[in-house]
């Protein structure tokens, strides 16, 4: 392994950096809005930087580069969905969702539909959040265990502690700080270094092209169910996942808010092509590997000198903790302000909440720690995170904004039943079928219309308090 005290001492001073950089973070989270918004106050490079960086995490990097391995080319579909489901949102939603006077996702559906509405989106997005989070210490605890030969319980504590760390310290400052780093060096580590080392280890385009199947260079080798799947989980799921939406508010204006979020789609499609052709590379050079997951990192030990070693998998990890951190953070917000504020602690003041939303993140990120030691899969706790998230509240917040028929009643029945078919769907189907989140999806528009048709104007509708920019 070529792992040595050069690659160690490099992972060390970038863990050392981020633990710094989120302190500095952490003395401009004054107020509850800067500890969950940033201020509201980021610019097109820090926003598009920091989207990008929770994006693309621990099932973009690993996942993607495994199933370019197993796959070819057609393993980019997975990124390239999260990167249509942006470009959709920045397209069609951004100027809204800018509009909103809300922190949350959670927030703008009770505004719209009623409190009941607000609290079971709440609980669904936020365990969305959580699990999302769970796949990224997964991932972190992979990469560790297969380099530092710790064990992957150790790893997965190590690396989740360190995100936990810095986010409970400032919030959205240090999380966007430690994000700005981490999609340097990602960038950097992906774009510069593994893919054209990659290619060139593997023989270049032309060897690949003789080496691997036919199958490996055509879009739709993962097979079009897959490809339709990863558009119901993931382009559909960026559309309504709370950490994006939240990144969303972060942005000074609307139009820095429409711009990067179309130009961190567009990454998201270039960086799905990259780590899919370096899973291709992996194949021909490590063409026997036990556990596929392992992929990136493998590929990274055999194939790079000491030094470069150390910042290629600190840039991974970079990947990994910035989707960790920014999910953590989303999951924490929705239960504090969406639950605890709402239902038990109405009066609470600011300096109060702040407090409070420390705590829950600590509680939250303990319990995310608990479950990626349960799960030990990236994909397995993706997909079941998406999936609910996909099928539960995508009707309901897409025709809360384009239809004003819609009614409280409308949203809180097509909540409860899509994801109780979903949840139903995948237990006996399995995790892998993609006909659940389909059914829960069309039981979702179906309730939703057939109900605020019979039972029109019935729900109460909140002013949502459109904020002027």
């Amino acid at each position: 392994m070529n792992f040595n005290t050069l690659d160690v001492a490099i992972m060390i001073a970038y863990l050392l950096l981020l633990v710094i950089v989120g302190i500095i973070g952490s003395r401009r989270a004054k107020t509850s809005e800067d500890y969950v918004l940033a201020g509201r106050n980021l610019g097109f490079f820090m926003y598009f930087g920091c989207l990008g960086a929770v994006i693309l995490g621990g099932a973009s990097t690993i996942g993607s580069t495994k199933l370019g391995y197993e796959f070819g080319i057609s393993g980019m579909w997975l990124v390239v969905m999260l990167g249509l489901g942006i470009m959709l949102l920045g397209i069609f939603l951004a100027k809204k969702i800018s509009n909103l006077s809300v922190m949350t996702i959670s927030e703008y559906l009770s505004k719209r539909f009623g409190v009941e509405a607000g609290l079971v989106s709440a609980v669904i997005a936020a365990t969305y959040a959580m699990m999302v989070s769970v796949t990224q210490v997964i991932g972190m605890g992979t990469i560790l265990n297969v380099l530092l030969g710790w064990n992957l319980t150790v790893s997965m504590l190590v690396g989740g502690g360190v995100v936990l760390f810095y986010t409970i310290l400032g919030g959205m400052w240090s999380v966007t700080m430690t994000d700005i780093v981490q999609f340097i060096i990602m960038t950097i580590g992906v774009f510069f270094i593994m893919l054209p080392l990659g290619l060139s280890k593997a023989g270049g385009w032309s060897n690949l092209q003789s080496q691997l199947p036919d199958t490996y260079f055509t879009f739709t080798g993962i097979g079009g169910q897959e490809i339709f799947q990863y558009f119901l989980l993931f382009a559909l799921g960026m559309v309504v996942a709370q950490d994006i939406w939240q990144r969303i508010l972060t942005a000074k204006t609307i139009k820095i808010a429409r711009a990067g979020t179309v130009a961190a789609g567009v990454y998201s499609l270039l960086y799905g092509v990259a780590v899919a052709i370096i899973g291709m590379c992996a194949f021909v050079i490590l063409p026997n590997l036990e556990d596929t997951q392992n992929t990136f990192a493998s590929m990274a030990v055999a194939i790079l000198p000491s030094g470069v070693l150390g910042l290629v998998i600190a840039a991974v990890v970079s990947a990994l903790m910035s989707t960790a951190s920014g999910t953590l953070l989303a999951s924490s917000t929705l239960i504090s302000n969406d639950i605890i504020k709402r239902f038990f602690l109405k009066n609470i003041t600011d300096d109060q909440y702040l407090a409070l939303s420390r705590v829950v993140t600590t509680v939250i990120g303990i319990l995310t720690i608990v479950c990626a030691l349960w799960i030990q899969d990236v994909l397995v706790a993706l997909d079941v995170a998406y999936a609910v998230l996909s099928g539960g509240i995508f009707a309901p917040v897409i025709l809360g904004l384009f239809w004003k028929k819609a009614t409280a009643k409308a949203a809180f029945y097509a909540i409860i039943a899509s994801t109780a078919v979903i949840l139903a769907g995948l237990a006996i189907e399995g995790i892998t079928s993609t006909a659940p989140i389909i059914y829960g999806i069309a039981v979702s528009f179906v309730v939703m219309i057939t109900v605020s048709i019979w039972s029109p104007n019935k729900g109460k509708e909140v002013d949502l308090n459109v904020k002027e920019m």
